[in-house]
């Protein structure tokens, strides 16, 4: 494992969502809020750090979409892609740029990877028993058929895959098959097909040592990974479709197939990462990014992604012999919904009607409401759940009450009773410089576990700061010692405003509207930082807001959530108008 100082860069990833729905809650609290988080604290510290993102235009569950509503695949990806767009930026996710994989760009970029692993002796091709619908005349690979999974005998499992108990098989043991398309009734025959494969078995080596050197990744990604890898087989990579990459071969079969989503979903970062170097002018800038040592690559995904992104995408990273591998996978676990009524957590889905789009919360939220408490209850190491009584609890008493309600009564203090400036401060006793030491050691607390992913752990230590402000406040009672002691006020609010600005610093990545506010009200200017680097603006949380710094009118940060509007969008959630 290199040391992250070893690093002049970072670039980091979210998985691509299929362009074929709105993304929901169990989407942000699986990899984008994680991301952003880190991004925005890295870029606050002068990192130089690239964000790329992106819409997953290509594979089957884009054509079923087009099928069942009557249109064209381009136009769903059309749709949903800037929908996506347009919840991600609403919620502050802050892509430097979100692309597409259905860009000409992505075809040159996949071809390449596809082109490199053949020459290699990577891949191969075969033949491959494949369901077969006689009334459309056409295949039906993977979503296209559905059936009993021949392992936990659901009966609505994928071709390869059961959504029930997550097994793969071969699409030949589906049992009791059926074609998934609409109009279709007939009964599904097997046909052989060629196909071409990715031999991972000659990567196996390679992948053990590349996760023996990551002893410090969380356990639920390195036992994903180590299974695959320890079982390791060849894989198929195309697919009989007229939608995606077309296959670069000069074979007759060819023409009629193409490149499998989940080997192009994940050149994606690539397209991307080139697509932003042509925008700003320098159409090599991606190659420092994705081909130096010096930079480190951190992705960001759901459990289902592991092992896409912990096995098979660098693989074919390998196979490329020229591009960095990741440095760190993030892997988080699912969040599932509460239901009110059964008292018991489900997994959401879009057919039981109990998913929460983004755009539905944020129609009825402002962003850090929802940021704060998907953090709040981040699915790191095991699964959690959405609770609409538990959400109202957590925001209304930890954000509003501990940090929102100090910030806010420190600061109407001292800007009526000391002209809008940080107060002069007189002697300090044994609380106040107590209270003053404690500031860099929570910020310190902070950023480490920011560093190490723990980003729940992050979110609570910052309240905690909160927590030591609030018992400091009331120990002093600035609101009894302001009749009486003009000095020891001034001293208590001068204390005070030191943590407001280092709660206004410390919160810029998981609440950037919040700390965007409260900077203005400080008169603050907080970098922004990004590819380029920038000044260390998370120091200035340890740092001394000088007496006399102008202060504006305080607002009230974060507005509490009414008990009756809760419980009526509880139950329109429950009525599966939330998506």
């Amino acid at each position: 494992m290199a040391s992250e100082s070893t690093f002049e860069r970072t670039l980091v990833t979210s998985a691509l969502p299929y362009a074929n729905g709105h993304i929901h809650l169990g989407h942000i609290a699986g990899a984008y809020l994680p991301a952003d988080i880190y991004v925005r604290y890295k870029r606050l510290k002068g990192g130089k750090v690239l964000y790329i993102g992106g819409s997953d235009e290509y594979g089957v569950p884009i054509t079923l979409t087009a099928l069942k509503e009557g249109i064209t695949p381009q136009e769903v990806i059309d749709h949903y892609h800037g929908a996506n767009e347009a919840e991600f930026k609403r919620l502050g996710i802050s892509y430097d740029i979100y692309g597409r994989t259905s860009w000409d760009l992505h075809i040159d970029s996949t071809q390449a990877f596809f082109t490199k692993l053949n020459n290699g002796g990577y891949v191969y091709p075969q033949e491959m028993e494949i369901w077969y619908s006689p009334q459309s005349d056409r295949y039906l690979p993977d979503r296209y058929v559905k059936g009993t999974c021949p392992k936990c005998g659901y009966e609505d499992a994928n071709g390869d895959e059961c959504e029930s108990c997550g097994a793969q098989y071969a699409a030949k043991d589906l049992v009791s098959p059926r074609a998934n398309i609409p109009g279709d009734s007939s009964t599904p025959i097997l046909r052989l097909s060629k196909h071409w494969f990715l031999d991972l078995t000659k990567f196996q080596e390679r992948l053990k040592t590349w996760l023996d050197s990551h002893d410090e990744w969380r356990a639920n990604v390195k036992g994903i990974a180590y299974g695959w890898v320890n079982e390791l087989r060849a894989r198929c990579i195309t697919r009989d479709t007229d939608w995606g990459v077309p296959i670069p071969l000069d074979d007759p079969e060819a023409p009629s197939k193409r490149i499998y989503v989940w080997f192009d979903a994940p050149i994606g970062y690539v397209t991307n990462t080139r697509q932003w170097g042509i925008n700003k002018g320098d159409p090599a800038a991606w190659e420092t990014w994705w081909k130096d040592a010096g930079t480190r690559m951190v992705h960001f995904i759901g459990k289902d992604n592991v092992p896409f992104h912990a096995v098979i995408f660098p693989a074919m990273l390998m196979g490329q012999d020229d591009y960095i591998l990741a440095d760190y996978v993030v892997g988080n676990e699912y969040l599932n919904i509460y239901n009110r009524q059964t008292g018991k957590s489900e997994k959401g889905s879009k057919s039981r009607g109990n998913m929460i789009s983004v755009k539905w919360a944020l129609d009825q939220f402002p962003a850090d409401v929802i940021r704060y408490y998907l953090c709040a209850i981040a699915p790191e190491s095991k699964d959690s759940s959405f609770d609409w009584d538990d959400f109202m609890n957590r925001y209304n008493g930890e954000l509003c009450d501990i940090v929102g309600n100090f910030v806010h009564r420190s600061l109407t203090m001292a800007v009526k009773n000391f002209g809008y400036a940080v107060p002069e401060p007189g002697p300090l006793d044994a609380d106040d410089q107590a209270m003053l030491d404690a500031i860099p050691v929570q910020v310190d607390a902070i950023a480490e576990a920011l560093e190490g992913f723990r980003f729940r752990q992050a979110l609570e230590r910052f309240i905690d700061l909160g927590r030591k402000a609030n018992v400091y406040f009331d120990a002093k009672q600035p609101w009894v010692t302001r009749k009486t002691d003009a000095v020891r006020t001034a001293t208590t609010l001068y204390v005070c405003c030191q943590i407001v600005k280092a709660l206004c610093v410390t919160m810029t990545p998981f609440l950037p509207t919040g700390a965007k506010t409260l900077a203005d009200v400080l008169s603050l200017a907080l970098p922004e930082g990004g590819p380029g680097g920038g000044p260390d603006g998370w120091g200035l949380a340890k740092e001394i807001l000088p007496a006399g710094s102008p202060l504006q009118a305080p607002q009230i940060l974060f507005p509490k959530l009414d008990k009756d509007r809760i419980a009526e969008l509880a139950e329109a959630h429950l009525r599966g108008e939330a998506y």
